[in-house]
């Protein structure tokens, strides 16, 4: 991988970007668009988009969402402790002891999630799982009083962990799913501007995909693209206690997974695996039987309609404080999708037969 885009990969992930609070990653996601699109945007919900080829036909959109799943603070007790809801889907048992960092109005913070230690805990505690219901933060306020002139109702939080580069080309942080698809549908762009393309290609770092697919689904209306591609994680089944009958199997470094069911256009599909074949990209299946819990589910069912196609990077430890990823199916994704786009043109049908 390129250092320019290893380093804008870093900072994307170093961001905050917790659902519904995801401005410091789009910053840095727009910064880096300016130097190759057309137009850099920002709609009233948050989406960002970067478009190359202003004008052109057809138009095409690149999803990735660019939210994390987070923390919101609900309640300030008397002694300084803060009480929280999820932004999006946690387990409440990798939250222990983590420390965390809090956006509020005068700055971010530190703090660490606490819970009532082992030793302190009945027979019959033990045997339950740990709730988010169970948890606070505590930032080392000394009482209620200081710590409400710090924070507020409503402020956001992520988890302390940064970006991590393992062996075998693996790469670890907080905030993968999907701040890679934001940075691999960017990089289409960017490798795309370097080509003659006859198309509008917009990338979007959807936001609030965590809690609902809003983002896409706002930015879909607002393009009304004739094809959509929509890039996030998806499963990896090559670590203990996966189930590859259920989720198929996709090892780190075996190369993006493409979805096939209701929700994926046909022939988009099929566009997209003669390609990869002919140009030897690796490639892992996917069944999809009903929605796809991707922004692909609010974009292909946009006014009349947009065909789509699902194209996921594998993902270990999903929606954990240090999701993994291989540097290599992320080129490959990346590779794949320009690829399929300089062969779209007006004449290209996606209407099923």
């Amino acid at each position: 991988m390129k250092t320019k885009s290893l380093s804008f990969m870093k900072q994307l992930m170093t961001a905050m970007s917790p659902t519904g609070f995801e401005v410091e990653a789009a910053a840095v996601w727009k910064k880096q668009a300016e130097a190759f699109c057309d137009e850099v945007r920002t709609d009233t919900r948050g989406n960002s988009y970067a478009t190359l080829g202003k004008g052109r036909s057809p138009r095409i959109m690149l999803a990735g969402h660019i939210d994390e799943i987070g923390l919101i603070v609900t309640h300030i007790d008397d002694d300084g402790f803060l009480f929280f809801n999820t932004l999006g889907g946690w387990d409440g048992q990798v939250l222990v002891g983590q420390r965390i960092i809090l956006s509020t109005r005068k700055g971010k913070m530190s703090g660490v999630i606490g819970k009532k230690p082992i030793h302190q805990l009945k027979e019959d505690e033990r045997k339950f799982a740990t709730k988010y219901e169970d948890l606070w933060i505590d930032m080392g306020f000394s009482s209620g009083k200081e710590a409400r002139e710090h924070v507020r109702i409503g402020d956001p939080a992520v988890l302390d962990q940064g970006f991590l580069e393992l062996r075998n080309d693996n790469v670890v942080s907080r905030g993968v799913d999907d701040r890679i698809g934001a940075y691999v549908v960017l990089e289409v762009v960017r490798a795309l501007s370097a080509k003659k393309i006859k198309a509008e290609v917009t990338a979007v770092a959807t936001v609030q995909e965590e809690i609902g697919h809003y983002g896409a689904i706002v930015g879909a209306y607002d393009l009304n693209p004739h094809v959509g591609f929509i890039v996030d994680v998806g499963q990896a089944s090559d670590y203990p206690t996966m189930d590859k009958k259920q989720i198929g199997e996709h090892k780190l470094g075996s190369g993006p997974i493409l979805a096939r069911g209701p929700m994926l256009n046909p022939r988009l599909f099929d566009l997209i695996v003669a390609t990869a074949d002919k140009q030897g990209i690796p490639y892992t299946l996917r069944s999809s039987a009903r929605q796809t819990s991707t922004d692909t589910d609010g974009i292909s069912i946009a006014r009349s309609g947009v065909p789509c196609a699902l194209v996921s990077i594998p993902n270990r430890y999903m929606h954990s404080p240090n999701e993994m990823v291989n540097l290599n199916d992320v080129e490959n994704a990346i590779k794949l999708i320009a690829s399929v786009i300089e062969k779209i043109t007006n004449k290209t049908s996606f209407i099923p037969e």
